[in-house]
């Protein structure tokens, strides 16, 4: 009995240091989420912005690029995969990995040869420990990520999509990240960012509505160099804030689960020692009486 009140002394004691850990890293999580979420908030003006320039350029021009054709040369497809760079979030990267590799099989089903790019040490642990090839990784920003990150993985995207087909250039580049949609709910999302679908219309509301005219300055095929790339680098970075919002909110959410189960635990362990207490504390007892009785019928 001594033996099982000790053992869950020891127990309540690291439950409860375990518990201290899940609260702080609670609090940690909540008090980022905001700033996260206003982030989110603040790049979406100028995404629509950007969005609507190229869209009416590709539009209302005849130009031709290479960001906006198909490439049948190469079936080389890069897919970036952003995760995050620690644990204690639930199934947030369980999540968006298990995406991507639905991705993944339906690109191969296709006769694609996938080539994959991931950001987050949970993404990079789990494709290095089944031996699968990372053609580019980041680490070190998920809950926090940076333009300076946001243009260094654009860069490596664009050069693969113009390096020619002997020079391991790719045909498509997708992106799988989680969207943040509110504190309870994240969902992970695909989208196909080169060659590029511009997904916001320009067409008038009705017959009677005239659509703008334009003008471009020096001419479009200058003026889609130009955008184009920032397009890709502001498409890039929202999902990097989308999928640090969604981890913050993620961790805050199972951490919070994770302290009402060490307090649970606790509780139990609590009634389990006390138990064991009452029943040392009764052998006891009998033991005593038992002497006595013998003492007693010895003389």
């Amino acid at each position: 009995m001594a033996g099982s009140q000790r053992i869950y002394r020891q127990r309540i004691k690291s439950t409860q240091s375990l518990k201290k850990m899940f609260r702080a890293q609670e609090l940690i999580a909540a008090s980022r989420i905001g700033r996260a979420r206003d982030r989110v908030s603040m790049a979406a003006p100028y995404s629509r912005a950007i969005t609507r320039a190229v869209s009416a350029v590709a539009t209302h021009s005849n130009t031709s690029h290479p960001f906006l054709v198909e490439r049948d040369d190469t079936n080389r497809v890069a897919v970036l995969l952003i995760a995050s760079d620690r644990g204690m979030a639930g199934a947030y990267s369980a999540s968006v990995i298990r995406e991507t590799e639905r991705l993944i099989e339906r690109l191969e089903h296709e006769g694609k040869q996938v080539v994959l790019y991931v950001s987050g040490r949970r993404a990079v642990t789990y494709y290095t420990f089944r031996g699968r090839d990372v053609e580019g990784s980041w680490t070190g920003h998920s809950d926090a990520p940076s333009t300076d990150i946001a243009g260094e993985i654009s860069e490596v995207l664009l050069d693969a999509f113009r390096a020619p087909a002997d020079q391991g250039g790719v045909a498509e580049v997708h992106i799988v990240f989680t969207q943040f949609v509110n504190m309870v709910t994240q969902r992970p999302r695909v989208i196909r960012l080169l060659p590029l679908e511009v997904v916001e219309g320009v067409e008038p509301a009705d017959d009677r509505e005239q659509l703008p005219l334009y003008e471009f300055e020096p001419d479009p095929a200058v003026v889609l160099d130009a955008l184009l790339p920032r397009y890709v680098r502001s498409r890039i970075y929202a999902s990097l804030l989308q999928a640090a919002a969604s981890e913050l909110a993620a961790r805050q959410r199972a951490m919070h689960t994770a302290t009402d189960n060490a307090e649970d635990l606790i509780r139990t362990y609590t009634r389990l020692a006390n138990q064991a207490r009452q029943g040392e504390i009764t052998q006891e007892i009998s033991e005593i009486v038992s002497g006595a009785d013998a003492l007693a019928s010895a003389s």
